[in-house]
């Protein structure tokens, strides 16, 4: 029987893990796959307190790394289910099953992709997901944002400050963010956008991206764009599904749980943090500051219970 079980390895699984070992609870931190979730995936983190730049892969290896000296145990398998049982819950694993007195709920969301032959092997070479993240290398270079919502704007007000031309793709016939997202672009000469439109292919050379290629949904019609990066912006998937019927989702999938962690509704004793809540920023900041505070909530209520 552990004190807390946390489910997700990412910034908020592992920030989680250190501060419930401080307060020398036990802790299981299981993990499916990559320590460090989306931010590994980060070839540069320029926006990490204390660091002026290191890799995604630097900034996990570091956590894990402190997890690990401070004793929490690891296990690299795949959470199938979490169940209630009178002694706390049950997290049953493909291979096995734990018992914990609590839960934190780290799974993180990941971006949803293009779909596309070597996008996954661009990643880092010119193609990205974050522009706060990696929009600085594309200063004075010309970038492509694929989507219209209100992320995507975002992104496109942003790149359209230092990078010397910014198209956005967009698969319907219209921008689908908030008006004045909408009107801050037409005001920047440096920003194009192309509507109706579907990215169809990456092109790259020498193991970097060079051009994509764009078929018009209303015309047929094909054509190749020549662009230094392209930051996809079409929304992000959370990996919530199995709580579904412990936790309330909101329309999107997310958890609804506010920044004390604490699930609108659930049970006593289950905590969430990280990318996989509601939030209106989701950066590795405040994923780790998720996990600090979901593992002092976490820790009080072990604690209640004696």
């Amino acid at each position: 029987m552990y004190d807390i079980i946390i489910i997700g390895a990412g910034p908020a699984g592992l920030t989680a893990a250190l501060y419930a070992r401080r307060a020398e609870k036990s802790v299981l931190l299981v993990e499916r796959s990559t320590f460090g979730g989306q931010i590994t995936h980060s070839p540069r983190v320029e926006n990490y307190p204390g660091y002026l730049v290191m890799s995604g892969n630097e900034l996990a290896e570091k956590l894990l790394e402190q997890v690990m000296t401070h004793g929490a145990e690891i296990e690299l398998d795949e959470v199938k289910s979490v169940e209630k049982i009178d002694t706390g819950y049950l997290v049953i694993t493909e291979n096995n099953a734990f018992e914990g007195k609590s839960v934190i709920i780290a799974t993180g969301s990941k971006h949803r992709t293009l779909g596309l032959e070597g996008e996954e092997e661009l990643v880092g070479e010119g193609v990205s997901y974050c522009a706060v993240c990696d929009g600085a290398f594309y200063k004075g270079k010309t970038v492509a944002i694929i989507g219209g919502g209100n992320t995507a704007l975002q992104e496109t007000v942003l790149l359209s400050e230092g990078c010397e031309r910014v198209h956005v793709v967009q698969n319907l016939g219209f921008l689908t963010g908030e008006g004045s997202l909408i009107s801050a672009i037409e005001k920047r000469d440096n920003v194009s956008v192309i509507l109706s439109t579907v990215v169809t292919e990456l092109v790259s050379e020498d193991g970097a991206l060079r051009a994509i290629r764009l078929m018009n949904l209303e015309t047929g019609e094909e054509s190749e764009l020549a662009v230094d990066g392209v930051f996809v912006a079409i929304g992000q998937i959370p990996e919530n599904e199995m709580f579904s019927k412990m936790l309330e989702l909101d329309e999107r999938g997310y958890v609804v749980a506010g920044e004390d962690c604490l699930p609108k509704t659930g049970f006593e004793g289950v905590f969430v943090a990280g990318d996989c809540r509601t939030k209106s920023v989701r950066q590795v900041t405040t994923a780790t500051a998720d996990g600090a505070v979901a593992a002092l909530a976490a820790c009080r209520y072990v604690d209640s219970l004696k």
